[in-house]
């Protein structure tokens, strides 16, 4: 990394490679990664509830691509899984309140081709809900992981950016399933601080108060991502829930800027976020590890 060059400004498909030598020791779980939620679809979810219809759709990150996710810095998933109801195939898809077009194979192998091309670059997939799948689906899923992602595959053990690459180590899973407590290559369920709000200043007050009961140990995901409740639905008719976040995201990134990585109170670990693309998420989020940078300069110089 040039000494001129502020996080900020790093290439976000490689920002991890390039990051400065002094935070290659630092846990993965203290520095501050950027992140894709669900794409919360609330006003379909409540024309389904209505009709009782199977609707499949392709959320944000999936009508961009994965690759172009990853691309864009994202380095955190959630990802929620489920099988058909009516669906004679073992295929797996993804779901929010309806089911994607996409199978989850199809995404895992982009992945894996993404990161074939990004040996210094390390993904966390958070695998959870399983809609529909009996145990027979989840062992598949689990086999398809490992075939995927095969020596790329990190076993639970303390991680740093430099013991990952001298390892090959790329993807971290958590699989939030009892099945997953017995194997050294499914990590637990992650964290994920959810303020179910559907405006900025209520979303960024819920947070506030969870940073004074301090973070939790190990990796955790602190969601920016807005919720349409009904009465918003029905106050803005003709707004979609792009519009929401994108018109808050000035708000929501000024909080995110002010906040710190690290193992203190308050700290911070993945921030994720909907729509982050079309916005300064991503830089943000990877410019706040200077605060780390700043606090090792400072305790060197005492």
């Amino acid at each position: 990394m040039s000494a001129n060059l502020t996080l900020k400004e790093l290439p976000m498909e490689d920002w991890m490679a390039h990051l400065p030598s002094t935070l290659w020791d630092i846990p993965l779980c203290n520095l501050a990664i950027p992140g894709r939620t669900h794409n919360p679809v609330i006003t379909l979810l409540y024309v389904v509830s209505l009709t009782q219809q199977v609707v499949t759709f392709n959320p944000d990150w999936q009508e961009h691509g994965i690759q172009q996710q990853l691309d864009c810095g994202v380095r955190y998933c959630d990802l929620r899984i489920a099988h058909r109801p009516t669906d004679n195939s073992n295929d797996l898809y993804f779901y929010h309140g309806v089911y994607t077009t996409v199978t989850v194979e199809t995404v895992l192998t982009e992945i894996r081709a993404w990161l074939d091309t990004h040996p210094r670059e390390v993904v966390i997939l958070s695998f959870s809900h399983f809609l529909g799948l009996n145990q027979e689906l989840h062992m598949l899923l689990i086999t398809a992981i490992r075939a995927a992602f095969a020596t790329k595959l990190c076993p639970k053990t303390p991680v740093t950016l430099r013991n990952l690459w001298a390892m090959g180590y790329q993807v971290i899973v958590s699989y939030e399933h009892k099945l997953a407590s017995g194997q050294n290559d499914l990590w637990a369920h992650i964290p994920y601080w959810w303020a179910n709000k559907c405006k900025a200043e209520a979303l960024i007050q819920e947070f506030e108060q969870r940073k004074q009961h301090g973070r939790p140990g190990g990796f955790f995901v602190t969601g920016i991502n807005l919720t349409e409740d009904l009465k918003y639905i029905c106050s803005h008719p003709t707004e979609s829930l792009k519009d929401l976040v994108t018109s808050t995201y000035p708000a929501l990134l000024a909080w995110v800027r002010e906040q710190s990585p690290g193992s203190k109170v308050g700290s911070l670990n993945i921030i994720a976020g909907d729509f982050i693309s079309e916005s300064q998420f991503v830089p943000s989020v990877v410019a706040l590890n200077e605060k780390l940078l700043n606090d090792k300069i400072l305790n060197g110089a005492s």
